[in-house]
């Protein structure tokens, strides 16, 4: 191993390491405290309920852990935007579970927490999962209504959702085991079956302060809507838990009992683990954005066998295309070839940029594996498409076009792993969260914006600086420094991984040696929904 591995090694073990410790603290919810505070009430907290209902809580994998990440400041935060949300497995049967955080902020709805919702019923939709919701929620968080009431992907979209799940067929159960006020009391209904926890649920859409203001009518919160009342009286729940446990019990049997579903038939073998060491990943991924590296030698640590079986592997050579197995699973790779490559005209083309020939031949490569009902997983480190007269006159808009088409277009599963940059459109042709990955994750080494951080800073200098000298302001060199490092400081947090994590645009930051392990789980999920369209790339420019 050289001295560069060995830096790279430290560099890139650094960085998981202070993801643990990230998400450690993210964990904790609201705090000790509130964690106390919901145990001497009798409950179990949001992770405690689903790693007690999940049958290997070890080998599930959590959407939007890093959710509302340093949002929210002036309200005390939201970590993990107030819900968990797990995949794994219930009863022998994959599934999504969504659990409110009631030590957060008694598990009130903020904007992001909408949005992880809604996140958790697309992969739902998508992928014909399963949802269990545990609820415990106090509702809107009031101050910040006019974010979450209104629009068409905000609150009452979830309920929309739950409509449109059930004449889809896809199986939805609710456990009432805190507060479910008014808005959110039609989830419990909406599901397929829904329990309620006695003494600790209960359901209204109304509490008994609103009530007793709106009607006169003094009223508590059990008489109202406790267990008893929707077991018994009303009917709206169909199970009276005694505790937390025995509600969790409950479904478990559910879902135990559940037929088998329709497979979409993606090609499985008996996984094997590459041969490559898998932990030389990091001593290979450069510790700066700007080096090159061999992506090949990472796709040989992610592979079973450390085989790939590459396509036109002689043309198109920034893009790497091939198929291979991961976990057992068929896939086709797309990923962005990081060094310096030399075409067989003698040109260099620089790693991690998109040229005319590797989009032509990601496209046809992406029509493959639709005709082969093979899944796609998007390695990206990508900078962009090729700029200058000689690429303009060649046609890469056209050729990034017919890429893009290709991914949009596209009908088997998707998935896309941000390993180091994703810049502009290479984000886009290279599948990010716009064109509907089934899971998309990131690295602790990945970028995601327009464009670098240096780059950007540079064009936002020069705008500064032109605006200063139009008041009159003299611009000295240290100005000028000053300008520049403040601006680059505050684009670089922009570009973070948990900037990008916070706001949803990835569903995890992982491991790098996480990987294999996510796109099993997402294959496996999506093989719960057989492909119903066929292939079309449309109108396109030839």
């Amino acid at each position: 191993m050289d001295i560069k591995f060995n830096k790279n090694e430290d560099h890139n073990k650094l960085a998981v390491s202070d993801l643990r410790q990230r998400f450690a603290k993210v964990k904790l919810g609201g705090g000790e405290k509130r964690i106390a505070k919901q145990h001497d009430k009798g409950k179990l907290t949001a992770r405690e309920r689903i790693n007690f209902l999940l049958d290997e809580p070890e080998k599930a994998i959590e959407i939007g852990a890093f959710a509302g990440d340093k949002m929210y400041a002036e309200h005390g935060g939201c970590p993990s935007g107030g819900v968990v949300v797990k995949i794994g497995s219930v009863g022998g049967k994959q599934c999504i579970v969504v659990a409110n955080d009631a030590t957060v902020k008694a598990g009130a709805w903020f904007p992001i927490t909408a949005k992880k919702n809604l996140r958790a019923q697309e992969i739902s939709i998508e992928n014909r999962l399963p949802i269990i919701y545990l609820v415990d929620s106090a509702g809107v968080y009031l101050p910040m209504q006019d974010e979450i009431f209104p629009d068409k992907e905000h609150f009452g979209r979830i309920f929309r959702n739950n409509a449109v799940m059930s004449s889809m067929g896809i199986t939805q159960i609710s456990a009432v085991m805190g507060s479910c006020v008014a808005g959110g009391a039609y989830l419990p209904i909406m599901s397929d079956e829904a329990i309620i926890v006695d003494k600790t649920g209960s359901i209204f859409l109304a509490g008994s302060y609103l009530v007793k203001a709106a009607i006169g009518e003094s009223v508590d919160n059990e008489t109202l809507g406790g267990a008893t009342i929707h077991s018994e009286i009303s009917g709206v729940t169909d199970y009276k838990a005694a505790d937390d446990r025995d509600a969790l019990t409950r479904i478990k049997n559910v879902m135990g009992k559940i037929g088998d579903f329709d497979k979409a038939g993606y090609n499985r073998e008996k996984p094997l683990k590459p041969t490559e060491k898998q932990e030389d990943i990091y001593g290979i991924l450069p510790a700066k954005r700007t080096d090159q590296y061999d992506m090949m030698e990472i796709i040989k640590r992610l592979v079973d066998n450390s085989e790939i079986d590459e396509y036109k592997a002689g043309y198109g050579k920034t893009i790497i295309t091939g198929y291979a197995r991961i976990d057992g699973w068929a896939v086709g790779i797309v990923a962005n070839q990081r060094k310096l490559v030399k075409t067989k005209k003698g040109e260099m083309q620089f790693g991690g940029v998109i040229y005319s020939d590797s989009a032509d031949k990601a496209t046809r490569f992406i029509a493959n594996c639709n005709q082969k009902k093979i899944p796609l997983v998007f390695l990206q480190d990508v900078t962009g498409f090729m700029v200058g007269s000689k690429s303009e006159h060649g046609g890469i808009i056209k050729d990034g076009a017919k890429m893009v088409n290709a991914v949009s277009n596209s009908v088997v599963p998707k998935f896309t792993v941000v390993i180091g940059n994703s810049y502009g459109a290479g984000n886009y042709a290279m599948c990010g969260k716009a064109y509907d990955p089934r899971l998309i994750v990131a690295w602790p080494s990945a970028e995601l914006a327009v464009m670098s951080g240096n780059s950007a800073a540079k064009v936002l200098l020069q705008i500064e600086t032109a605006s200063l000298k139009k008041q009159g302001k003299e611009i000295t060199e240290e100005i000028e420094k000053e300008l520049y490092e403040r601006i680059k400081s505050r684009y670089d947090e922009q570009v973070s991984p948990y900037y990008a994590a916070a706001r949803l645009w990835t569903d995890a930051i992982i491991d790098p040696l996480e990987t294999r392990k996510w796109i099993s789980m997402g294959i496996e999920a999506a093989d719960h929904a057989p492909i119903e369209k066929k292939f079309n790339l449309g109108v396109i420019q030839v």
